[in-house]
């Protein structure tokens, strides 16, 4: 399997990546469909073991029947205390980029490794509660890092502001070692919340809510967190 990688994707524009977490699970693949019409970039997919976590999502058969029709990138955040045990199950059921955290049991160097050799793009995540310093050694490494707005967990969960500085600290470490590096958030962003921590230099909106339940229409929530794009810092 061909995987579709983060750097055929643009470093000056805002890309958006809904979470199916807020999709209808009933109607799972029309509601896919939806949003990729709608002009999202790639498709969010939250993967929860119950243990590193408060909850249970889903596994890789979902996101092989997913991929079957959709040829969006898949975003897959490894939210396991093992993510060793699952890249290669993931990675052929179809996931593109694989996130997992800094904070899992495994070796982050073993992780990486193993995502690249699925021919994935790899990220790297940090919870609320866990400094960007924790990085900083694998920074030269990822494709991405995702900073977690909310405790990681559960959709629908208010934006925390206080992490805006510790993305402009990995915007500036990207600078520095990685000037290919995409930075992802995660967690109550919305056309609201989604200016200042584009400012910062978050150039990947995970938004749920924002995007699968917009009054105004998926297609519309899009174009609004597309049209931010001008406020993404200079590299």
């Amino acid at each position: 399997m061909r995987h579709r990688l983060l750097g055929e994707l643009s470093l000056d524009k805002v890309l958006v990546s809904p979470s199916i977490l807020a999709s209808d699970f009933s109607r799972l693949g029309e509601d896919v469909k939806r949003v990729e019409d709608a002009g999202c970039d790639m498709l969010h997919l939250d993967i929860m073991d119950g243990h590193f976590v408060p909850n249970l999502t889903f596994g890789p058969p979902l996101v092989a029947s997913i991929r079957k029709n959709s040829a969006l990138l898949f975003d897959t955040h490894l939210m396991l205390t093992n993510p060793l045990d699952y890249v290669k199950p993931f990675a052929e059921a179809g996931a593109d980029s694989i996130t997992f955290h800094v904070e899992s049991e495994n070796d982050p160097l073993e992780v990486i490794e193993a995502i690249r050799a699925q021919g994935c793009s790899v990220g790297i995540s940090v919870k609320p509660g866990t400094s960007a310093k924790a990085l900083e050694q694998y920074i030269g490494l990822v494709d991405m890092v995702l900073v977690m707005t909310v405790e990681p967990g559960f959709g629908g969960q208010s934006f925390m502001a206080d992490m805006i500085p510790k993305v402009a600290e990995v915007f500036a470490m990207f600078r520095e070692k990685n000037p290919e590096g995409f930075i992802e958030v995660d967690g109550g962003i919305d056309a609201r919340t989604a200016p200042e921590i584009i400012r910062a230099g978050a150039g990947v909106l995970v938004a749920g809510t924002a995007v699968f339940r917009a009054k105004e229409g998926a297609a519309e929530a899009i174009r609004t967190l597309h049209s931010y794009s001008g406020l993404l810092p200079a590299r």
